[in-house]
């Protein structure tokens, strides 16, 4: 590229999760200012066709469901203490099959914190969020390009799905101010949906021959559309114990592990016995430390994950073909490790974390030589 093609800018995450949003098709923000997700809301009301404010989270993620039911595709961006008031309404709406995103930047917990210091802890509340165990899809933003780049594959998601699906961040990759080049964006294409069209009686949760039923507005004028966030038939009727209302709520996991797409980075360096594996802010560090350990002649590989919830089959693929595995997160628990291996780390599995600081490229070189 040469330099009358560059468009260099100084910018932050925000603009360009808010702008991508936008050009993929997101027609409806609804906010309640929260740091570190505040900018978010400042582009977004400034983008989007509709925007609402509303007085708390709880009614934030009940308007969405609303919007949703009606045909709009609705975003919010929290952390924290936004996200626990939305937990309930995120559960209705994953059982009444509403497509919606919820952008959570992260911040130090617990509680409310320290409102400007980041972290990575939300994981293992995402992971257990819906009850009974069901799967929330979760995408995790990498890099800056990923702000442009996640957001119309988080939407189409979203849509595909018929689910809430929740993009991560972090508080640096969303306020930090960064040299960036425009240029290197792509074009978005918009999300692309399929209302149901036959002349048959619409049943909301009939799902056929595929793990996602079609999906069709209320007030669409053609047909009756009942949605319920209680236990439910094929049609919308409240059911408890009968096969078809089982079967249907046993679908709600089977949609997400069937059609999730899997996202990741994987730079394998031939002949090495060590990978490290990271996701979100803490990605960046990974990539230094690798390009460091190389630079001195150690053989290193790297996986950066981009789907974390259902965590994709092909990651233990890869886990399995090194002795040495690090996992580098900024938080106490080594989240994704527990995901990963559960509480017990087996033989060869190191983490690298902390709070309070981001991880540095020095803590995990110096994990992965020590190992």
């Amino acid at each position: 590229m040469s330099a009358k093609e560059r468009c260099p800018v100084l910018l932050d995450g925000s603009r360009l999760i808010a702008e991508s949003c936008v050009q993929a098709g997101a027609d409806v923000y609804v906010g309640y200012p929260i740091t570190p997700a505040s900018l978010i809301y400042t582009y977004a009301s400034r983008r989007f066709p509709s925007v609402l404010a509303a007085p708390d989270e709880i009614t934030v993620i009940h308007w969405m469901a609303g919007l949703s039911a009606a045909g709009h595709l609705p975003v919010t961006a929290t952390s924290f203490p936004g996200l626990a008031l939305m937990v309930e309404g995120i559960n209705m709406a994953v059982m009444m099959e509403l497509p919606l995103v919820v952008i959570l930047a992260q911040r130090l917990g617990p509680s409310t914190g320290a409102a400007t210091v980041g972290a990575q802890g939300d994981l293992l509340l995402l992971s257990g969020m819906v009850s009974g165990g069901y799967t929330l899809p979760v995408f995790c933003i990498a890099d800056t390009e990923d702000c442009w780049r996640l957001p119309p594959v988080t939407l189409q998601a979203a849509v595909d799905l018929r689910s809430p699906v929740v993009l991560l961040t972090s508080k640096e990759m969303v306020v930090t101010q960064r040299s960036f080049d425009l240029a290197c964006l792509g074009e978005i294409a918009p999300v692309q949906r399929r209302f149901y069209d036959s002349q048959s009686p619409y049943r909301p949760y009939d799902a056929g021959d595929s793990p996602v039923p079609p999906f069709l507005p209320v007030g669409s004028g053609a047909h009756q559309v009942r949605l319920t966030g209680s236990t439910h038939d094929a049609q919308g009727i409240l059911q408890h114990a009968t096969e078809e209302a089982l079967a249907n709520t046993r679908r709600l996991q089977e949609k997400v592990e069937a059609g999730m797409p899997v996202l990741y980075d994987l730079d394998e360096q031939e002949g090495a016995g060590a990978l490290v594996v990271s996701y979100g802010i803490t990605a960046g560090a990974a990539r230094q430390a690798v390009a460091t350990l190389r630079a001195r002649g150690e053989a290193v590989s790297l996986l950066v994950a981009r789907t974390l919830l259902p965590i994709p089959g092909i990651y233990y693929e890869i886990l399995d073909r090194y002795a040495c595995v690090v996992v580098a997160e900024e938080n106490l628990q080594g989240q994704l490790a527990q995901l990963l291996y559960g509480r017990r780390l087996p033989p060869g599995v190191h983490r690298v974390g902390g709070i309070g600081r981001m991880v540095s490229p020095e803590g995990i070189a110096r994990e992965v030589q020590g190992a």
